[in-house]
């Protein structure tokens, strides 16, 4: 009977350690099915999860944007659209043929369905460029904070805006709207740029006939901001009333007709660039009258160059070297289009009326400020111009934005001051 129950428990042995390999081997199945399937938001996904929702909603509402749409709703468009600029799609057809190919990834990326070219003609056609124009305001508001403490290369406590203007040419037989010449059309992008994190804090859209000036009409001025101008915009009349009464500064260069008498000089260190720091009056009739207070002029030399600028500005409290750096700090603005268009597609657009080119360049400036929000949030070092240039090839992919960066080899620190914060040496 002993023997009898030794067999019975080898048996049971046996039995108990087949039920656990088949168990691991079900368990070991299930976690690889799992690994496989890989539960995680894709890159894209990642991106528009930083779209406020709430906001976007009551920006469709102001303008009804959502009326009798059935199936391809403004926030579909909206992901379409960022899709196809992330991923530099070169038109409608483009567009349409990549979503078909990427149809089974399409839902993780929060897209619908591969939308018809026709069908997203139409709504660039026919919703308001409002919405996202609207839309962009509330997102500036929530990424200028995490900019606010980024390093500027002068040690200054004020505001510092750059404002300037850039023409994007277009097809006059195709946009006849937007009439520029006599055979040449074109729009002009007229831009606030904040140089503590280069966000673009407004943006205006007008005819390229307009004048670059009559775009300071549309600013809002903060008191104690410095504005740095080109000598385009250099009209007393707005400098004294639109800025220097609102005690704001500008910082702008003198045109080469002016007239004026010099009222006062001041002692400068010529080794710096800095030849003279002056006090003029002006002189010229109407101008006189603009602008009736004094005016600071610093004039400045290049020696790499040996050009000459001659600066205006209404600020008397700063050295005259910080004023010669500040206007170059300008330049910041320039790297600012020059991105935008290289990176961001519009150069070449989606459609030929007036509403869809508009929203097409503000759904550009929109995915612009989402890369920035995205760069903080994920604490990623590479330049803006890195990640956008890269992004594209792996929208689809289910990885951390931050992994899919961090892996690279960091980038060297720059020397180059005159480089925006967003954006690294090699950029451009």
């Amino acid at each position: 009977s002993r023997g009898l129950g030794d067999v019975y428990k080898r048996q049971q042995l046996v039995i108990h350690l087949k039920s656990c390999i088949r168990f691991d081997f079900v368990s070991l199945h299930a976690t690889k099915k799992k690994r496989a399937m890989n539960n995680g938001k894709t890159i894209f996904s990642q991106i528009m999860s930083n779209i406020p929702e709430r906001e976007f909603k009551a920006c469709v509402d102001r303008y009804k944007g959502n009326y009798r749409s059935r199936n391809f709703t403004c926030k579909d468009q909206f992901l379409v659209m960022s899709y196809a600029q992330l991923t530099n799609r070169g038109g409608l057809r483009d567009i349409e043929n990549c979503l078909t190919a990427l149809s089974s990834r399409l839902y993780h990326c929060g897209i619908s369905y591969a939308v018809p070219r026709n069908t997203l003609a139409k709504a660039n056609e026919k919703r308001d460029w409002r919405i996202y124009a609207d839309f962009a305001q509330v997102l500036v508001k929530k990424v200028r904070p995490l900019y606010a403490k980024d390093d500027f290369r002068l040690d200054l406590d004020n505001m510092v805006y750059a404002f300037d203007s850039s023409t994007i040419s277009l097809c006059l037989k195709l946009c006849p709207w937007a009439k520029f010449r006599k055979h040449k059309g074109g729009i002009k992008m007229h831009t606030l740029l904040d140089l503590r994190g280069n966000l673009p804090v407004s943006v205006y859209l007008t005819e390229a006939s307009v004048h670059d000036v009559k775009a300071l009409d549309y600013l809002y001025i903060e008191p104690s901001a410095i504005y740095l101008m080109d000598k385009g915009y250099v009209d007393f009349y707005r400098l004294f009333h639109l800025i220097h009464e609102k005690n704001a500064f500008f910082v702008t260069r003198a045109k080469d007709n002016m007239r004026f008498d010099i009222t006062a000089c001041c002692e400068v260190d010529k080794s710096t660039g800095v030849i003279a720091d002056e006090k003029i009056k002006l002189i010229g009739l109407r101008t006189s009258q603009w602008y009736p207070e004094e005016i600071r002029m610093v004039t400045y030399e290049d020696y790499a160059t040996n050009n000459v600028y001659r600066f205006l500005t209404n600020n008397m409290e700063y050295e005259a070297l910080t004023i010669s750096e500040l206007y170059r700090e300008r330049w910041n603005v320039e790297l600012f289009f020059k991105w935008i268009k290289q990176h961001l597609h519009i150069k070449s657009f989606y459609g030929t009326s007036e509403n869809a080119i508009y929203l097409q360049i503000w759904i550009a400036v929109y995915t612009y400020l989402l890369l920035a929000l995205t760069k903080k949030k994920m604490h990623m070092n590479q330049s803006l111009h890195t990640i956008s240039k890269n992004v594209g090839l792996f929208l689809t992919d289910k990885t951390p934005i931050n992994e899919l960066f961090n892996k690279t080899v960091p980038e060297k620190e720059s020397t180059d001051y005159y480089m925006p914060s967003l954006f690294g040496p090699e950029d451009f």
